[in-house]
Formats: C-alpha cells, structure tokens, sequence
C-alpha cells in the first residue's frame, strides 16, 4: 500500500500538487470558523436550578424548596454528583451529570423531574432552569453611565432606577440579539416597581382587607376582548382596554363599594413608585453603578461572540438617550489576544528558525524551501481537523505543536534524494523516468525509519487520552492537536515531499560541500568512537543521569495551567454573612 501511494505521488505528481492546494484552501477557510480561546473549558457537564421565594429564610428555603427539588432529581440517568445553596429567597441546586452526557439531554432529564416536583413546592415559587453556558460564558461585562447632562423626560437626572430601567428594557434585550449569546445579567441599580400601600386604619372603616385589595388590583389589570363586529365589508375588532399605564390609573381602581359610592385603591392605600428589595450592587471607580455581564452560549466561540457583543453595544448606544452611555468593562477579547499573540509570536519565530536551519544544513535553497513549506501545509491540516473535532485554538493545544518533528521526516527523504540524484554521473541529465525512479528509490530507503519515528513520537500522546474528569478536559486538545499535525505531516512526507522533489529537480544535481555538516562530523567522530570503546561506562553514566533527573523532577514546583499575564487585578471582598448590603 505504502508503495502505490508513493509511487502514486511520484508518477502524478501534478495531481498531487492540485490535491494539495485544495488542502491549503480548505484550512484557509477552516482558518475564519476555528475556535480561539485563551484556556480550554474544563467546566464539568451541569445543569443550574434557581428558585425564587421571596421573604423565605434559609432553613425555610432549604426545607421547603432545596431537599424537595433535590430529592425529585435522585436517580436521573448519568448523573454523577448534586450540591446546593440555599440563601435568603433563593435557592440553587447544580447537577452534575458525567462526562460525555448531552447537555440538552441533561437538561430534558431535569425539566422532566422539575414538572414532578412542582406539586411539592409552595404556591407561587417556580423552579427554572439557569442559561445553557460554561463557567467561563462570562465573556463581556459593561456598565451603564450617565453624566451630569442627562436628563429623563421629566427633566430629572439620571438615577440609579432610570439606568436600571434601560438596562432591563432598552439594552439587554437588543443583546440578547446577539447569536452565541444565551443570557444577559443585570446587577446593581433598583428595578422600577409600583408599591401599593394600604393604609390598615381606613381598611378598618370601609371593612376591607388586603386580599381584596390584591384581587381588585389584578383583576383590574388586564385588557379584554369582546370578539368583532362587521361593518361596510370591515371587521372592527371590540375591545376593552384596561391595563394599568400609570400611578393615577392604580388610585382610580375600585375595590368595593359602600351606598353605592366606589371605593378606589388611592381611597385605602398610598400609590407610589418604589424600589425592588435587592440583594446585591455593582460599583465601578468608586461609585455606585449598573452592570451588565453577557454569557456565552455552550460551544461558542468565545472571541467571536466578544467581538459581536462590543459591536453591538456601539449600536445600542447610539439609541440610548443623549449623556447615556454603556462602557466596556471588561472583554474577553483582549485576554484570548494576548494568549493567542504570544502562542503567534512563539510559531512564527520557531517556524523561521526551522527555515534557517535547514537551508544552512541541507545547502540548497530549493530543498530547504520545500522542506518548509511542510509547516504551513501541515498546520493548515491540524486546523482542519481541530474545527472538525471541535478542538479550540489555545495555549494548550497549539503550545505544544513542535515543528521540528513536523519537518523530520521530510528533512530525512529530501536530503536522500538530493543524495541519489546527485550520483547521477553520465554527460546527460536524468531522463524523467530514471529520475522518477531514483525519488521512489530514495524515498522508500527511509520512509520506514520515518513512519516508525512518527509512531513512537505518537505512542507517548497516547496516555494521555487515557486521563479522564478534569485533566482530560485540560490535556486532551494538546494530545489531539499533536497527534493531527503529525499525521498530517506524515501525509505531506509520503506524498507532497516526493512530488515536489520530481518536479523541482529536474536539470543536473550536485551534492554541494557544507562547512558545517563537516565540521559537525569531525568533532563527532571522535566522540562516536570513544563511546563504542567505553560503552559501559557511558550506559552507566546515562542511566545515573536519568537517576539524578528523577529525584530532581520530584522536588520541581507543578502548576495546573500556565501563567496567564492579563494585565488585569481582581479584587475579592471577605465579609462575614450577616453583613448588610449597605454596609
């Protein structure tokens, strides 16, 4: 087989250069749809119940609403692990399914016992299920500023509920828009609410209470629909408008009424624009303000998703009133710049040192040029099949890709057939069938060699496929990444390589004398000799180096991921649980 698809390559070698560059062009364009990303994505499969009960405490959140939720998830196929919070008015459940699960899956499952336990819950509290995102899906946060020219449509400042108000109903909305995009958060700043305060002392004298105020407010609430009429050939839809549009049409709301007199809501209760009980803020340079964080829809790109959410939000402020503007503060774009320009920079000057070392050892422009051009070649296969596998472009998938390895197998059969065609002694030029035969020869003297170097260099990848949880998540792109440029390097070797040889070196080809390879073999000769005499002595020594490296590598320092300089500071507040919010 080994020897069809070079003698293949070598006899058609013009079809194999179209072969290649259909290739190259479909790595080009795998190139615009490759995921970048600083670090990979090592958040475990999990779906995120919230559950809201306002004016609940802990213990009742916990025994009311957390153990029921949790004992109704027991049991699920997959499932790997639970753990819960519950807080004043809020309870979390996170399930944890095992790796390789569906998330959508997971998430039917969930929805499917959440449906059971709602009858288990209390009245009014509803179960929903958190966005389908990662731990890293917050890839851009902004806030919401005025300056002290803005003015509402009443002629009043800015305040915190006004920002809050746009935030809620003019921005999050048009971001959510935004595809890749599967949720958009608001903190800080007050959500607009319309209280309703009865006053007890009039509820007394007009034998009210308070359910009838309640019932009377949401039953005054609504618009109704009383079919059509035709008139002239034209249907005239009747309606009944009634849906609350501001304070005064709260007071005018009737509850009951005494001697034939109504009794309206403002006649009982004051009415009133009030602030919605928070639980947490957002402050930026020192002042109080509104923040928005955009989550990343599961397998997105994270760097393209920034992108669009930035681009967004410059339209979006363009449609914000005059002084109101939503600032980037932070991008997940510039972090994954910064890891993918150094990963750029250290490719670029490890690929052009290649180059240059080859041209220096080999001697001969062409052959170094062709030898070259295996990098870009194979690297453009490695994206091809990293989109196709979804394996993302980070720190650890392209920072361990070598490019040495990648040209050592086209290294070995180029310098062989430059040496075999260089034997050629007649007054004539290589016909190109003996040429054709001397490349074949060439290439199937070390082709062997080759693909058994390869081999091993891939055996040691193998383990790690192995790891499993978390590490596996961490250390499996890099394997992949590695184990798919060598085998697209292999390709390139057993076809590319041959074929650009017989068609490259057609004329006379001498073996040219290189001073450094010359005086490489002088001072290697010796040492090569001394070492066949004290063979002994040299396995010894080699095998209490390997000792020493050991009990060296056992006192090294480990880190679970490289260093990432940001050039960002994050601050954390410890407090102790009861302290107020205002505090």
């Amino acid at each position: 087989m080994l020897e069809k698809l070079l003698r293949f390559s070598i006899g058609r070698s013009g079809v194999v250069m179209v072969l290649m560059l259909a290739l190259i062009a479909l790595g080009a364009w795998n190139y615009q749809r490759l995921p970048i990303d600083a670090v990979p994505d090592i958040t475990n499969v999990q779906v995120q119940i919230n559950t809201q009960a306002p004016g609940y405490t802990p213990l009742e959140v916990e025994q009311r609403i957390t153990v029921p939720i949790e004992t109704a998830l027991t049991g699920l196929p997959g499932l790997d692990y639970r753990r819960s919070l519950s807080r004043y008015g809020l309870s979390q459940v996170t399930v944890v399914f095992a790796d390789g699960t569906d998330l959508y899956f997971a998430r039917n499952l969930v929805n499917e016992r959440l449906q059971q336990a709602r009858s288990r819950l209390p009245d009014g509290v509803e179960p929903a299920m958190g966005p389908i995102a990662t731990g890293l899906g917050e890839i851009f946060l902004y806030t919401v500023e005025a300056d002290g020219n803005a003015r509402q449509a009443d002629g009043r400042p800015y305040d915190s509920m006004a920002l809050r108000s746009l935030q809620d109903w003019v921005i999050r909305p048009q971001l959510l828009q935004v595809p890749g995009v599967t949720e958009v958060n608001s903190i800080g700043g007050y959500a607009k609410q319309f209280h309703v305060l009865p006053d007890p002392g009039r509820l007394l004298s007009y034998g009210l209470t308070m359910d009838q105020v309640a019932e009377a407010l949401e039953r005054n609430n609504a618009n109704r629909g009383a079919g059509y009429l035709e008139r002239n050939r034209e249907q005239l839809l009747v309606r009944i408008p009634g849906q609350v549009a501001g304070l005064d049409d709260l007071r005018r709301i009737v509850v009951a009424t005494r001697d034939g007199l109504p009794i309206t809501v403002g006649d009982v209760a004051e009415v009133a624009l009030g602030k919605e009980l928070r639980t947490g803020a957002a402050t930026r340079d020192g002042h109080e303000t509104v923040l928005g964080t955009a989550v990343m829809l599961v397998g997105e790109n994270s760097r393209a998703v920034a992108k669009a959410v930035a681009i967004q939000l410059d339209r979006i402020n363009d449609s914000l009133p005059g002084g109101v503007t939503a600032v980037p503060a932070y991008d997940r774009t510039v972090l994954v710049d910064k890891a993918i320009a150094t990963v750029q920079k250290n490719l670029l000057e490890g690929a052009l040192l290649v180059v240059v070392i080859l041209f220096v050892l080999l001697g001969n422009l062409r052959a170094a040029l062709l030898t070259a051009a295996v990098i870009p070649i194979a690297m453009l296969m490695t994206i091809t099949g990293m989109v196709e596998t979804g394996v993302s472009a980070n720190l650890m998938s392209l920072g361990a890709l070598d490019f040495g390895l990648i040209v050592d197998g086209a290294v070995i059969i180029v310098e062989n057939c430059l040496r075999r065609l260089s034997e050629n002694t007649g007054a004539r030029p290589l016909t190109p069938r003996d040429r054709f035969k001397r490349v074949y020869e060439a290439t199937a003297e070390v082709i062997r060699p080759s693909l058994f170097g390869v081999f091993i260099i891939t055996a040691v990848y193998l383990p790690i496929f192995a790891l499993e949880g978390v590490e596996g998540k961490m250390f499996h792109p890099m394997a992949q990444t590695v184990v798919m440029a060598l085998a697209a390097a292999l390709l390139l070797s057993v076809t590319f390589v041959p074929a650009g040889v017989a068609l490259l070196f057609r004329g006379r080809v001498r073996e040219k004398h290189n001073v450094v390879l010359d005086l490489a073999r002088r001072g290697y000769q010796p040492l090569l000799r001394f070492a066949l005499r004290a063979r002994w002595a040299f396995v010894a020594g080699a095998v209490a180096l390997v000792l020493a490296c050991g009990a060296i590598a056992s006192r090294m320092g480990s880190e679970f991921v490289p260093n990432l300089n940001e050039g960002d500071i994050a601050v954390q507040v410890l407090r102790i649980p009861a302290t107020g919010l205002t505090q």
